[in-house]
């Protein structure tokens, strides 16, 4: 774990967003910070989008004669109050270092650490409010599963944030459930950080002063300066357009064991890689293979059915990142790590994804119409993948290459029958 040894300067933690995810790591990370106060400052801020409402009748801190449970209040007032986000996370005791704050540009007014756990629809905007706002030397974790896909390209939501302010963002994801996370049910995830080369001591893929080393001379601390590095790589081995800032040598270096000491919980166990692509694509294609699965369990054609559709689902998530990503992805993320066969195992056992396109078959209506009638507004993170999935690999005329994909997409289509995956898995 990380010391603060020499270091007289601490981290200060936000959380961006405060929905059930949100407020189940903001939780984490703030029962870290208290436990670490060498390393992070105690209080964590967390933004929330304010809106108003009375405590609902079914909390159990409904008190008729309770002004809190008569006239509405701002949900920032009522989380202070009662530590909890009633709304969001409701029956979930909050740390009371935890604080909620409506304003973007306060809440992440110094803090070096900054943790982004919102729809992915709202990056972009909120980027445009932070910047100005933030540290120029800050760094970021990305708890927003999935990735942007079109004809043209797949876009990383942690690479889209940095560029967006201008820092470093790895990425967090995996079998993660956020209320059994909040209930401290026992879990696991996998967080991506490639640490740029002048905020890490460890050996990175990305460029390290051996390559500016003179010939036939080993290079030494007296000879390098880390600091004098701010070009990183991308995760497709290309120079990122961000030009960063070295962060003051009295703070810790965000590296690793820095993360895996803000996350890593008794009931919430962590493991930190590298492999920024492979651990965001893991969230994103494994919705496909979880409508994929459900099909085959509408059917009712049992647990053999689901795990081959599951093995197949896996190795076509992984021929993906190692064809669109090879210089970053490593295929040990997909078949060793939470963030890819764990997640995949969980979204196919019983997600949104699965469920309604198991339903979609027992009622022979459209996952559409299931979606409508199930998830109360929300969307079907799948059914936009599997579609723009199947966009990028046409316009690269890949499509052999993932019958499962593909063939999902067809059937979501209603070009070919659910009956016919087997057929089209095995061309």
């Amino acid at each position: 774990m990380a010391t603060l040894g020499a270091y007289s300067k601490k981290h200060k933690v936000t959380v961006v967003g405060s929905g059930n995810w949100g407020s189940a790591i903001a939780k984490i990370v703030a029962e870290n910070a208290k436990e670490h106060p060498g390393l992070f400052e105690e209080e964590v801020q967390m933004w929330v989008y304010e809106e108003e409402l009375t405590v609902p009748t079914t909390s159990k801190h409904y008190d008729p004669g309770s002004k809190f449970s008569i006239q509405p209040h701002k949900l920032t007032r009522l989380i202070n109050h009662f530590h909890e986000n009633v709304k969001y996370l409701p029956g979930i005791a909050l740390p009371t270092n935890l604080v909620a704050n409506p304003s973007l540009e306060e809440s992440v007014h110094d803090s070096t650490i900054l943790v982004f756990n919102l729809p992915h629809q709202f990056i972009s905007g909120l980027c445009d409010q932070m910047k100005g706002h933030i540290l120029p030397y800050a760094r970021g974790v990305s708890c927003i599963k999935g990735v942007a896909v079109d004809s043209e390209d797949v876009r990383l939501f942690s690479e889209s944030i940095g560029e967006k302010l201008g820092i470093y963002c790895g990425a967090l994801s995996g079998a993660n459930i956020a209320n059994e996370v909040a209930q401290e049910k026992f879990s696991e995830t996998t967080i991506a950080y490639d640490p740029p080369p002048m905020d890490s001591r460890t050996p990175s893929r990305n460029p390290t002063p051996r390559a500016t080393t003179p010939q036939g001379g080993t290079p030494s601390s007296s000879q390098l300066d880390l600091t004098a590095i701010n070009e990183h790589k991308d995760t497709r081995g290309k120079t990122s357009k961000v030009k960063l800032i070295v962060p003051p040598p009295d703070l810790a270096p965000i590296d690793h064991n820095l993360l895996k000491t803000l996350f890593h919980r008794p009931y919430f166990h962590v493991q930190v890689v590298s492999d920024v692509a492979g651990v965001s694509l893991g969230g994103a294609l494994k919705n496909i293979v979880a409508i994929a699965t459900g099909f085959v369990a509408g059917l009712g054609w049992g647990d053999n059915a689901k795990a081959a559709v599951m093995r197949v689902g896996l190795l076509e998530m992984v021929k993906f990142g190692k064809m669109f990503f090879s210089n970053s992805v490593h295929t040990g993320t997909f078949t060793e790590e939470s963030a890819g066969v764990a997640d995949l195992i969980t979204s196919c056992s019983g997600g949104r994804n699965y469920r309604c396109a198991k339903m979609s078959v027992e009622r022979k209506v459209s996952i559409e119409e299931v979606e409508r009638e199930e998830l109360n507004g929300q969307m079907l993170q799948g059914l936009s993948t599997a579609k723009e999935v199947y966009g990028f690999l046409k316009a690269r005329e890949k499509e052999a290459e993932f019958p499962l994909f593909v063939g999902t997409y067809r059937i979501l289509q209603g070009e070919v029958k659910v009956e016919n995956l087997p057929d089209l898995m095995g061309k």
